[in-house]
């Protein structure tokens, strides 16, 4: 399953990320803001999420936990992005499957999305 959900409180590193994605055989769907991020999981059922750490309100590190001790969304792979990778350390927590730091190349990014929904898919 190639579909991604990405989580950014920036329009434009959204529209970004969607591009270059979408170019390298993603389904991608963004998200700009959101209370609980769990129905948009349901209906759209991503291989894989990527979370912007810093967002308005609360981290992508704890959006990740929580999705992470969710039975449901559990195995679902986690990518957290950001511009602060002294961040790394606040993370290890949380149970992001990889941390990218940013600005990061996207055939580093998608190489890193492959090999992770690879691993789900062979488990």
């Amino acid at each position: 399953m190639n579909r991604v959900l990405l989580f950014d409180n920036d329009a434009d590193v959204l529209d970004v990320m969607q591009e270059a994605l979408t170019c390298e055989g993603f389904d991608v769907r963004c998200i700009e803001k959101s209370d609980n991020i769990f129905p948009e999981i349901e209906c759209y059922n991503p291989g894989l999420i990527i979370l912007d750490h810093i967002l308005d309100g609360v981290t992508g590190g704890e959006i990740c936990q929580q999705i992470k001790e969710n039975r449901k969304t559990s195995a679902l792979p986690v990518v957290v992005v950001s511009a602060y990778p002294g961040t790394l350390p606040a993370l290890e927590d949380c149970g992001c499957d990889a941390f990218i730091p940013k600005p990061f190349g996207i055939d580093d990014l998608t190489g890193r999305i492959r090999e992770l929904i690879n691993n789900k898919l062979n488990k």
